[in-house]
């Protein structure tokens, strides 16, 4: 048996020089394939919460009450830290001192990362839109592609937000990932 470094060294030499060796790589995946990625990514999502003020007593009450039940959604509400989260919930007013921070989370996500805005607040920064010190909703600072209304929203309608998520996941197109618009839960 030849070995690991002379195997490496073969592979090298060989034909495959410059060529993408698998599917994914080429970025011509087919159709069937595309689907069975998007649907075990939509039924697998691990949320990171980032609770900033009263909504997210909304957001704890849909996470954690036996009566909204998100695991049956595919939704697991415990990772211990962003870089296992695939999707950030932010509910609640965004201040300009904690814009940094939540860009820092954000940034720590491995991709292919969503993000759905909770509540007037952290939409366009709620009742206190005119202060020198909120942040005019949270799309000023990462991209969101669900947006809940509602100060506080109720915890059916941040399921609704997931649920429309999830849609656009089980729809989308690696490529086309950053060029769509985002959804809007009315």
């Amino acid at each position: 048996m030849r070995g690991e470094k002379e195997y490496l060294n073969g592979l090298k030499s060989s034909s495959y020089k410059g060529k993408h060796m698998g599917l994914v790589e080429s970025g011509k995946m087919p159709k069937s394939l595309t689907k069975l990625l998007n649907m075990s990514r939509r039924y697998s999502m691990w949320v990171y919460q980032w609770g900033l003020a009263c909504c997210a007593i909304e957001m704890g009450a849909a996470f954690a009450s036996p009566r909204y039940d998100v695991m049956r959604l595919g939704v697991i509400p415990l990772p211990a830290s962003p870089r296992q989260a695939d999707f950030l919930v932010v509910s609640g007013t965004v201040t300009d001192k904690m814009a940094p921070a939540v860009r820092r989370l954000w940034e720590q996500m491995p991709d292919p990362k969503y993000v759905i805005s909770m509540g007037s607040c952290a939409n366009c920064g709620g009742p206190y839109w005119d202060s020198y010190s909120v942040t005019k909703g949270v799309d000023q600072i990462i991209p969101v592609d669900v947006y809940v209304p509602g100060c506080p929203p109720r915890p059916e309608a941040l399921l609704e937000g997931i649920v429309l998520l999830q849609e656009r996941i089980m729809n989308e197109d690696m490529a086309e990932r950053w060029r769509g618009d985002p959804i809007v839960v009315e």
